[in-house]
C-alpha cells in the first residue's frame, strides 16, 4: 500500500495494545510490537510475516528500550509513529503486593515511556511526518506524589508527556496525549462520559485520529480491564 507507515507499539501483549497491532497490520502498515508474546501475536506473525517485528517488552529497563530501538533501526532505518501504551501492566513484577500495584503501574509506565521516547527520537526524526501517541488510563494517570499540588511532570505521567511536546515539535514530531479528563488540568470544557469501549473499537478510533495530529484526546473507559487486562 502506498501510504504504508512504520509503527512501534508498546504494551502489545493484550487488550488495546494487541488490538492496535492487529488493526495497523490489517491496514498494511509495518508494526514493531513490544509484548510478552501470545498466541494471537504468533498468529499475526504467521499471517503478516516480516511486516510484524517482535521486540523486547521490558521497556522499563533502559537497556531493553535501547535494544528495541536498535532492532527497528536495523530493520527500517527510521520510524514514523511511536504509540506508547502507558496503561499496560506488562512490567509488573510477580512479587508486587496488591496494595502497591497501582503505584507500580504508574512508576513502571513512566520509566518505559521515558526510555522509549528517548530511544525512538532519532528514528522519528528520520521518519515521514513523525508523531507520538501516548495513551494512559485512569490508573496510570494517577497523581501519586503531592496529590494536593498542581499536576507536573514529576508527579503525573500524562503531564510529563505534555512537557515533552515543545522539544518534540522542534524536531518536527507531533505529540498526542490520550488520557482521562483531569479535574485539575482539564483539556476541554465538555464533560466526557465513560463509554463501553472494546479494545477493537478504541483501536479503530485512535488509529482514525492519528492523521488529525490532535494534541489532546480524552478517553474515558467504563471497563478498564477490557482495554488493559491486569497481567500478574
Amino acid at each position: 500500500m502506498n501510504n504504508s507507515r512504520s509503527f512501534w507499539v508498546t504494551g502489545a501483549s493484550n487488550g488495546l495494545g494487541l488490538a492496535l497491532v492487529e488493526r495497523l497490520l490489517e491496514q498494511g502498515h509495518r508494526v514493531a510490537a513490544s509484548s510478552k508474546g501470545s498466541e494471537e501475536l504468533e498468529a499475526l506473525a504467521v499471517r503478516h510475516g516480516s511486516r510484524l517485528l517482535s521486540l523486547p517488552w521490558q521497556l522499563h529497563e533502559e537497556g531493553k528500550a535501547a535494544n528495541a530501538a536498535e532492532q527497528i533501526c536495523h530493520a527500517w532505518c527510521s520510524l514514523d509513529v511511536l504509540i506508547i501504551n502507558g496503561g499496560t501492566s506488562d512490567y509488573l513484577a510477580d512479587e508486587v503486593a496488591d496494595c502497591d500495584v497501582f503505584e507500580a503501574i504508574v512508576n513502571d509506565n513512566q520509566l518505559a515511556g521515558e526510555h522509549c521516547l528517548a530511544s525512538a527520537q532519532p528514528l522519528l526524526a528520520q521518519g515521514h511526518q513523525p508523531q507520538v501517541m501516548a495513551i494512559f488510563n485512569r490508573y496510570s494517570a494517577l497523581q501519586l506524589y503531592s496529590p494536593t499540588q498542581v499536576s507536573a511532570g514529576w508527579n503525573n505521567v500524562p503531564q510529563w508527556a505534555r512537557e515533552q511536546r515543545e522539544a518534540l515539535k522542534d524536531q518536527g514530531i507531533d505529540l498526542t496525549v490520550v488520557a482521562p479528563q483531569s479535574l485539575k488540568t482539564p483539556v476541554t470544557s465538555v464533560q466526557a462520559v465513560p463509554d463501553a469501549w472494546t479494545p477493537q473499537s478504541a483501536a479503530d478510533e485512535l488509529i482514525s485520529r492519528l492523521a488529525l495530529r490532535e494534541p489532546e484526546l480524552v478517553l474515558e473507559v467504563l471497563d478498564i480491564s477490557s482495554l488493559w487486562p491486569l497481567s500478574r
